[in-house]
């Protein structure tokens, strides 16, 4: 067996001892290139990349190809135009094992360093592009997969062995509150509240140095949790349990979330007492659901819970409650930016799920997860049909929610009149159903298509009604969109003070919270970059776009990555629109295309 190591300083192994490996450090850059490309590559493009400055580069190419296949003991792989990076059965991949949700999750305490660690091509300009957006990708990849594994362990009761996936997700991300959230709540379950209230400290310490911020309440409770995991004192069994559960879920719906998760967590205890694995897995899930969506910045306790809900839904043979804790945990993980591990909880979901109800609230997870990735087509296809499926079923927030993410991807994509038509729908549905929670998100995007017509006015108006409600419902996400708009609605009225000011309250809002939407945060980065361009702020500009930079690559913001190429072009970079170029490849959006052209 062949294992071909790209994290850390690449090697090759063969039956556990090292062999040997390709000569030249474009050898592994094209090795790189060909196992982590998304669809077969074309040998002008690859020569092009990485052998331009060759005397023949399509020779350099094909001897460099033959150097592989010999180096991996004659493979078939790496032949034809396109290049195939199909491998042969007999060959391994480290960074391959992050596609495989269900394996054996030991070998990622293994995985070390950064992907091609010590390899740099300073001629090769495009390639150092990619692999600088590859790295962060990668790595994001795997502190995604030691989250979920240790997340899975934690809700079966192995808080031990959960440690440790934890540890190594602080180690790889340690300036993510969340990451240091699990390793206390695993300490803390473990038994070692000790250690969990020191790992607090350092947590605390961290974040302060290094981002000036102060750590959430949700890190610093996540050591209250007991081997027990008690939530209140037993009431009276299986009635009990149902009561809460009804009385929990009607308190969430009506706003009073305090009093819903006090009977949630009631629901649990009573339901465990009971020994009704149903019932405790249905209070779970709903519980899990309320603390991700209902409670800002509990993601994390509420992931835990999500996933004991979907074991004991799994011993109780409860399908629609497996069904819907799938669904929330890929929600989790899309919000995140942690798009591989989303998409397997949201396809374990679309694999149970047999309503029209239950396809149009996974396929509108899906859609949106396909569209801040960048890939458009996907995103339009699963959103039309969760409308559609959701019309069907007579679920009219659903409706409402996805009409308001699609219209999302037609305002990226420059198509207005189809953004209109979906937003004017959603909205009519959101007033409907009198859903004032959710209205400042599909008005800041309306404000922002007025803008765009020149309609200064109506986006004003629309964007101060989006900005209160936002501040009345605590939305951090709804706040930081509306503060966008009003950031790109004074610029265009020439204020630049109140451009600046309103840019900067975006960006603190959408930040607020530990488990924020990352689209959102990087789409704000974005808009306060090209703003601090516009007015000639370069120190500003060029730090914002480092941060969208790096942002955008973690968190596998396609789009994004482009445009923080283009504003570095417009900043002078002279090599940043190729990068731009090359890293747009696939991503079908006119409007992109326009910026490209350029």
């Amino acid at each position: 067996m062949y294992i071909v190591r790209l994290l850390g300083p690449p090697s090759i192994d063969v039956d556990g001892s090292p062999a040997r490996s390709p000569r030249g450090r474009k050898a592994w850059a094209l090795l790189s290139y060909l196992l982590l490309a998304e669809r077969p590559p074309s040998r002008r493009h690859l020569a092009e990349l990485l052998f331009a400055d060759a005397d023949d580069p399509l020779g350099a190419l094909r001897w460099t190809l033959a150097e592989l296949r010999r180096s991996l003991g004659g493979t078939a792989a790496f032949v034809g135009d396109p290049v195939s990076t199909a491998l042969d059965g007999g060959i391994a991949v480290d960074v391959h094992l992050l596609a495989d949700p269900d394996g054996d999750p030991s070998p990622l305490l293994d995985l070390g360093g950064e992907l091609l660690e010590g390899v740099s091509l300073p001629a090769c300009l495009e390639f150092e592009s990619w692999l600088l957006v590859e790295r962060h990708r990668v790595s994001a990849a795997v502190e995604a997969r030691l989250r979920q594994a240790a997340v899975a362990l934690l809700a079966g009761g192995a808080a031990d062995e959960a440690v440790g996936y934890a540890a190594r997700a602080v180690a790889r991300n340690p300036l993510e509150e969340g990451n240091h959230e699990l390793l206390v709540r695993s300490l803390a379950v473990a038994g070692d509240r000790a250690a969990a209230l020191r790992q607090i400290a350092v947590g605390e310490d961290l974040l302060r140095r290094e981002l000036g911020q102060e750590a959430s309440a949700a890190l610093r409770e996540a050591a209250d949790v007991g081997p027990e995991s008690a939530m209140v004192s037993p009431l009276r069994g299986r009635a009990a349990a149902l009561s809460q559960l009804e009385a929990g879920r009607a308190a969430i719906a009506a706003g009073a979330v305090d009093a819903g998760l006090q009977c949630l967590r009631r629901a649990v205890t009573e339901a465990a007492r009971s020994g009704d694995a149903a019932v405790q897995g249905q209070a779970l899930c709903a519980l899990g659901g309320a603390l991700v969506h209902a409670v800002r910045g509990r993601d994390n306790e509420g992931a835990v819970v999500l996933e004991e809900a979907i074991q004991l839904a799994g011993r109780a043979g409860d399908r629609a409650t497996a069904v819907t804790a799938h669904r929330q945990l890929g929600f989790v993980e899309v919000q995140a930016g942690r798009r591989r591990t989303g998409e397997t909880w949201l396809a374990r979901a679309a694999a149970l799920a047999e309503t029209d109800a239950e396809l149009a609230a996974i396929l509108g997870v899906r859609g949106m997860n396909a569209s801040d990735r960048g890939d458009y087509p996907t995103a339009l296809a699963q959103l039309g049909e969760s409308a559609e499926r959701a019309a069907s079923a007579g679920d009219q927030r659903q409706q409402a929610w996805s009409l308001s993410v699609l219209a999302r991807a037609h305002v990226l994509r420059g198509e207005r009149s189809q953004a209109t038509a979906a937003l004017d729908l959603s909205l009519a549905l959101i007033h409907e159903q009198r859903w004032m929670a959710f209205l400042p998100w599909p008005q800041a995007l309306h404000a922002e298509l007025d803008l765009a017509a020149g309609h200064a006015d109506a986006a004003a108006d629309t964007l101060e009604r989006a900005w209160t409600l936002a501040l009345q419902v605590d939305d951090p996400c709804w706040e930081g969109m509306a503060a966008r708009g009003l950031g790109r609605l004074h610029a265009a009225r020439g204020d630049r003070a109140g451009a600046a000011q309103w840019m900067g309250e975006a960006r603190r809002r959408c930040s607020a919270v530990p488990d924020r939407y990352q689209w959102v945060h990087g789409y704000v980065l974005d808009a306060a970059a090209a703003t601090a361009i516009e007015h000639g702020e370069r120190e500003r500009a060029e730090a914002l776009v480092g941060s969208l930079s790096s942002l955008a690559a973690r968190c596998d913001l396609g789009e994004l990555v482009v445009r923080a190429h283009l504003h570095r072009h417009r900043l002078g970079d002279p090599n940043a629109l190729g990068s731009a170029r090359l890293l747009a490849a696939g991503i079908e959006n006119p409007a992109l295309a326009e910026m490209l052209s350029g």
